[in-house]
């Protein structure tokens, strides 16, 4: 039946990353948006080479990298900009995914995770079903962002306000981790959802 791979998305804080890495340590092969997302704008792709011609040398590092947050700064607030890096970095990003993908099945896996932040927000859900999304309280999300990033709590909501809203992701969600307890009470949920996906998938019909 081919490689089934299913979404796990969440917002600013949420907890994904805790998530896919109880995801790995169950053998679930994970993709990881952000790491594609680094590997197609590597020092010597073409990726980055349209990055530069499209924003300048000021976009990249002293040791000829992409400067992440340079760039994140210039798109932030122009919604033209971040279309025009948008329309450089998608694409190879869904190139790169196929890639993964196709060497994960050669290797005989018939499940594996995509983990991608803005999957709901880039139209996607419904291409990687089921989605399981993790979602924690609005003032959970500020004070984790806050710790983790080093950041103020206007810098945080400016950033969660560029966001889609956790509940919509929600809305849409086939399953749904509740991250605001302990590491041990999100691991379990993880252990359940994954338990449940892998069962479906031994039976005819669709996994949602």
């Amino acid at each position: 039946m081919g490689l089934v791979l299913f979404g796990l998305t969440g917002g600013l804080g949420s907890g994904k990353s805790t998530v896919a890495a109880r995801f790995r340590a169950q053998g679930l092969p994970v993709i990881d948006a952000d790491a594609l997302a680094r590997d197609v704008v590597a020092k010597g792709t073409e990726g980055l080479a349209e990055v530069v011609r499209a924003f300048g040398p000021e976009v990249l590092a002293p040791d000829g990298s992409l400067d992440r947050a340079r760039v994140a700064a210039i798109v932030f607030d122009d919604p033209d900009k971040r279309r025009r890096l948008n329309a450089i970095v998608h694409p190879r990003i869904g190139a790169l995914l196929l890639e993964r993908a196709a060497e994960i099945e050669a290797l005989g896996e018939p499940l594996a995770c995509y983990e991608a932040a803005l999957l709901v927000e880039n139209g996607l859900a419904d291409a990687f079903r089921p989605l399981v999304v993790v979602a924690v309280p609005e003032a959970v999300q500020i004070a984790r962002a806050m710790a983790r990033d080093g950041a103020t709590e206007e810098q945080v909501r400016a950033r969660l306000a560029a966001q889609l809203p956790l509940a919509d992701k929600v809305a849409v969600a086939d399953h749904v981790i509740d991250n605001a307890g302990d590491r041990a009470a999100t691991e379990r949920q993880a252990d359940d959802v994954l338990a449940a996906i892998r069962a479906k998938l031994g039976r005819a019909g669709p996994l949602t």
